[in-house]
């Protein structure tokens, strides 16, 4: 649970503070398909480490087959969000673990059923015991695998060790130069991914439709100012997570720069930071190469993550 230098500190919750115990009781849980009504998937089914905890297709199955609805996000440094979903309308993680355990297309279980389970089993009882001092039900599921996840912290890309530890080999001239243009106010790309993780967490309209099969966040408000609006997504770890968007419907960096560069399709609630801009060949490389610094092997390859 080391910050990493150029990170705010981490909101905990009171109720739910890090210990080792709590920590390895989610990462259990996390990666058993115990938490699936069919017991054939977990949240690590979704969730790869070597995808930066996201996953390399449009759009991943849940139980029986069922096709998702959505490409899945990573978890990079989830404990930093300050709300869940794409739509913003869970305002805590321990209150987001419960979205894929009820969902028909994920896991379509029961929290209180999976608590059943966990009781018949002397580990789990056991574990629980020492966590939270009682034994696993709804409480606890949900603050354990949020303890664990909050500890999938990712600073120490090649950028952060460029432009936090000053290590001046760290990144390529040429990903120097993507970082220029990042920044710059022609592509303003940092309008909505600035800060330490990359993403300001507003809801934005990219102009990726003219219509929106999947009206974001319009499906928790109803207010038709917020049709085909998203949660802006982190850049974390970001050369590791294609498919892109909501849907997983751009394949490739190139794809999503191309994008951006022609201003997005028209629609009433297009971001007004989406204006277009005129990029070269050269310059596109430079821009992906800066993307590619923002890859944490030492986060995707810890093995303490690993299942």
């Amino acid at each position: 649970m080391e910050i990493p230098k150029g990170f705010p500190p981490l909101a905990i919750p009171d109720d739910n503070i890090y210990t080792s115990e709590r920590w390895e009781l989610g990462k259990k849980m996390f990666y058993d398909p115990i938490m699936s009504i069919d017991s054939s998937i977990s949240c690590g089914s979704c969730h790869k480490a070597s995808f930066g905890f996201g996953d390399n297709i449009s759009i991943t199955d849940g139980v029986f087959g069922r096709p998702g609805s959505r490409n899945v996000p990573t978890l990079s440094n989830i404990g930093y969000h300050p709300y869940y979903t794409r739509e913003g309308g869970v305002s805590s993680l321990e209150m987001q673990v419960l979205i894929p355990i009820q969902e028909h297309n994920e896991f379509n279980s029961n929290i209180v059923a999976i608590a059943d389970k966990m009781k018949s089993i002397n580990e789990y009882v056991e574990m629980s015991e020492k966590a939270y001092q009682r034994a696993p039900d709804s409480y606890v599921i949900a603050r354990a695998l949020s303890n664990f996840e909050r500890s999938l912290i990712s600073g120490n890309s090649h950028y952060d060790r460029y432009f936090y530890h000053n290590e001046e080999e760290s990144i390529s001239s040429e990903a120097k130069k993507g970082a220029d243009l990042f920044y710059s106010e022609e592509l303003g790309c940092a309008n909505c991914h600035g800060g330490f993780n990359f993403a300001n967490y507003q809801f934005e309209n990219n102009g990726l439709y003219e219509k929106y099969e999947d009206q974001g966040r319009f499906r928790l408000t109803n207010i038709d100012s917020d049709i085909g609006k998203f949660k802006v997504a982190s850049l974390r770890n970001i050369g590791l997570t294609a498919p892109y968007m909501f849907d997983g419907s751009l394949s490739t960096l190139e794809e999503v720069i191309q994008h951006y560069a022609s201003g997005g399709y028209p629609h009433v609630n297009k971001s007004e930071f989406l204006k277009g801009f005129e990029i070269s060949a050269e310059e596109q490389a430079q821009l992906i190469a800066f993307l590619h610094s923002l890859t944490d092997r030492s986060f995707v390859e810890n093995p303490v993550f690993q299942p």
